[in-house]
């Protein structure tokens, strides 16, 4: 049985329209959107509503140690030592303890305005390197998570086997992660079960990065021909882009547009450093550039060059990463004033069609994290599924604001706790501020933190 669901103002793919009526069936798809239709029987939301925003990457272990590393060395610091901190970190999670890391984090990104999540998930085996009695139980962990937060999936098993270009041996801190591709392709069959039994949950596939995985691990995996999105880190930092031109001769997202077929599937996390034929063939291409502004502000990683990408049509989303940031806003601020900063202009992110740039920033990041998910989301529209956030239609700044001001009150003068209510699949799962597991999460989440703490 469908429900009807009236927004006095809501973000549809054309822009904002007023007096909207939304029936949602009971698979949690959006049948039908009206606008300047009357509120009668339905259930009236109570404020401005938005798409939900696909969060495209994400570590989830690592919120545990979100501003642990914010003390300096006598040695400069760099995304290198962070990683030193990352691993040692590894080394003390059980996937108990992983689980409720997750759950947490990911009603925090629900707070923040995100519905669903990309998992970059590396993080497979027993301290000793060795596969648990399951060898699931890392993965489970995550989609256990994601079903008692209520936010929904895409799980990326990564394919991790070496610590740098050229086939390296993997470091120790590094065991947890590593497999071959014979065993990488039984995990991917092993887990297909596990999210088809999801219709919010999608399976894709990762590979590390090219540091990774080796060009005939590459083509091994691929030659499976794996459903869903394929997600890859790529030329984040200076350092591998060097590394990437000794090793090969050639910068990594060269390589792989040459040596891979990058298409609408594929999304290339960060891309942070490219040239200008690479930001040319990379928007051709169809791929979507993984974009995680506050983390590559948090590492050092450098700026994406995102006027030029654009000015190309480039298709791009967000992903809070390692979760220094778990806030839509702060994710999109941050994207467009590295672009002010980079060219001493204001406005650098817009279109001749979408002059507010907030509202280029938000439809732009949505419509590329929905590709990047493989779900249909991203758009309040027929056939897409039910995913919206509701801002607060009490706050003044956004009560007083036009159509053409909203998005701008909201993104560059206001907060996450102007995110009132969040719905996923056509279930709330975010009412008034709140998650029905926060006192649980809250308690759960401590006492994982302080056992951390004391095994450091």
């Amino acid at each position: 049985m469908s429900r009807t669901y009236f927004a006095a103002a809501a973000l549809l793919p054309d822009g904002w329209h007023r007096d909207v009526r939304l029936s949602v069936d009971d698979q949690g798809i959006i049948e039908g959107v009206t606008s300047d239709a009357t509120d009668e029987g339905a259930e009236r939301l109570k404020g401005p509503v938005l798409p939900g925003m696909p969060n495209l990457h994400s570590h989830a272990f690592q919120r545990a140690m979100a501003g642990l590393a914010e003390v300096g060395s006598a040695l400069p610091d760099s995304f290198w030592s962070w990683r030193d901190h990352m691993y040692a970190l590894v080394d003390r999670l059980t996937p108990d303890e992983v689980a409720i890391i997750a759950r947490a984090l990911y009603v925090e990104m629900l707070k923040g305005g995100y519905t669903q999540v990309s998992e970059f998930h590396y993080l497979h085996h027993a301290p000793s390197g060795e596969p648990y009695a399951d060898p699931l139980a890392m993965s489970d962990a995550l989609l256990e998570a994601a079903a008692s937060s209520g936010i929904a999936m895409t799980l990326l098993p990564v394919l991790y086997a070496h610590s740098d270009f050229g086939g390296a041996p993997p470091t120790r801190g590094q065991r947890r992660f590593v497999h071959g591709v014979d065993a990488y392709l039984r995990r991917l069959d092993a887990l297909q079960g596990r999210c088809q039994a999801d219709p919010r949950h999608t399976l894709g596939m990762a590979l590390h990065s090219l540091r990774a995985v080796t060009p005939e691990e590459i083509a091994a995996v691929l030659a499976a021909n794996p459903a869903g999105p394929r997600h890859i880190h790529v030329a984040e930092q200076q350092k591998e882009v060097q590394a990437s031109l000794a090793w090969s001769g050639q910068r990594p997202v060269r390589w792989l547009l040459d040596n891979v077929e990058i298409d609408a599937r594929w999304c290339l996390i960060h891309a942070t450093h490219l040239d200008d034929g690479e930001i040319d063939d990379l928007a051709a291409s169809g791929a979507v550039a993984g974009l995680c502004p506050t983390t590559e502000a948090n590492l050092g990683d450098g700026l994406f060059p995102s006027e030029k990408y654009a000015a190309r049509q480039g298709r791009w989303g967000i992903g809070s990463d390692s979760h220094v940031s778990l806030n839509v806003v702060e994710e999109l601020r941050l994207l467009e004033y590295g672009q002010r900063l980079t060219t001493q202009r204001r406005n650098v992110l817009q279109s001749p069609r979408q002059r507010s740039v907030a509202e280029w920033l938000y439809t732009q990041a949505a419509a590329g994290g929905a590709q990047a998910s493989g779900q249909p989301i991203g758009a309040l529209a027929p056939g897409k599924r039910a995913d919206w956030v509701v801002l607060d239609g009490d706050d003044p700044y956004l009560a007083s604001a036009s159509d053409t001001s909203r998005m701008g009150r909201w993104l560059f003068a206001g907060s996450q706790a102007q995110i009132r209510d969040v719905m996923v699949a056509g279930v709330w799962q975010i009412e008034e501020g709140r998650h029905a597991r926060d006192e649980d999460n809250r308690r759960e989440l401590r006492d994982v933190l302080q056992r951390l703490q004391r095994r450091d």
